[in-house]
């Protein structure tokens, strides 16, 4: 366990833990918290290295905290004078998961178990805990719309542990601790911690390295956010006030930004016309997952919206690989999957 000190400066905003601060999401949060003036912890193994975080390592209100969730000391430690603690530190998405079952388990199960107890003991008062629209699983009219009055069907491990935990902060009951659970959509765009395992961005540089595109299953719908609005989602339920977010579950996203993959090619087309003899169609007829998701409660309760639809994304992973900005976009670095 390794922490970097720092000192306070007390006309800052509270201090919040950042979970997983290293990653995908985690280090665009840093980033917007301490642009708002709050002081941040970030917590993280490093699995995925740290680089994503070296633009703050001398900002005076952060501090990190080099270890692991499911180490009690660790998170002890990281407790210490925390105001809200956003929980984002995990295994992510069904092909990691699968990859790695109990490891999911003892991150996503035990690990986000002990980040609970220990913020309890420590009195943080708002939680946030990064959750997935994947609960919901498939629709049962596929002509429909699922929102959070819908019953969740996890059909995955990584899912399954999603609504576990969800169901165990909103099952609290304390008036002491304020959870918030938020149904991230599936996540696009470029952060500190670039990705290329995931479908936008993958689809996006493949096509754009001029190679061959192989579309499984292009009929089924996703819903899809960009990673710094998801971002923004975060740092909305940390300022909300209690009376509208504590022990809510919200979707995070946007109604407009349902797609099929079949859409999403096309969309990337637009950006690179000369690739559409590269895409192919492989037909599916079952997927265990199809949602279209309802967004109207995060929007009409403390009035979030998007800022960047997948066109944009599109547009910026085009900029980053043309460009140079991002060297070996196939690295392992540029993945949560492990094979």
């Amino acid at each position: 366990m390794k922490r970097m000190e720092k000192s306070a400066d007390n006309t800052a905003r509270p201090l919040v833990l950042v979970t997983g601060a290293a990653g995908y999401i985690g280090s665009a949060l840093t980033g917007i918290l301490l642009e708002r003036g709050y002081r941040v912890r970030g917590l993280d193994n490093l699995m995925f290295g740290g680089t994503a975080l070296l633009g703050w390592l001398t900002h005076e209100r952060f501090e990190f905290v080099h270890g692991d969730i499911r180490d009690r000391a660790v998170v002890t430690e990281a407790m210490a004078g925390v105001g809200s603690v956003v929980h984002l530190a995990a295994i992510v998405g069904d092909p990691a998961c699968r990859e790695a079952p109990e490891l999911a388990r003892a991150v996503n199960g035990d690990g986000a178990e002990l980040v609970c107890d220990r913020a309890l003991s420590a009195g943080v008062r708002r939680f946030v805990f990064a959750s997935t629209c994947s609960n919901y699983g498939k629709m049962p009219d596929p002509t429909g719309y699922v929102d959070e009055t819908a019953a969740l069907n996890p059909i995955s491990l990584y899912a399954e542990l999603k609504v576990a935990f969800e169901q165990r902060l909103l099952g609290l009951g304390r008036p002491d601790v304020e959870p918030v659970c938020l149904r991230f959509a599936t996540v696009y765009g470029l952060s500190p911690r670039p990705r290329f395992d995931l479908t936008v961005n993958e689809f996006t540089r493949d096509l754009t390295l001029g190679r061959r595109l192989e579309i499984y299953g292009e009929k089924f719908w996703r819903p899809y956010c960009h990673v710094h609005d998801l971002a923004r989602a975060c740092v909305m339920a940390i300022e909300a006030p209690s009376e509208l977010v504590a022990y809510e579950a919200f979707n995070v996203g946007d109604t407009r930004e349902n797609y099929q993959k079949q859409g999403l090619v096309e969309l990337i087309l637009e950006q690179l016309p000369d690739q559409g003899d590269m895409v192919a169609y492989v037909s599916r007829d079952e997927d265990p997952r199809d949602y279209r998701v309802r967004f109207g409660k995060i929007r009409e309760t403390i009035g979030f919206t998007i800022s960047r639809r997948v066109p944009d994304g599109i547009r910026e992973i085009i900029s980053a690989i043309r460009t140079g900005l991002v060297l070996e976009p196939d690295h392992p670095r540029y993945s949560n999957r492990r094979s």
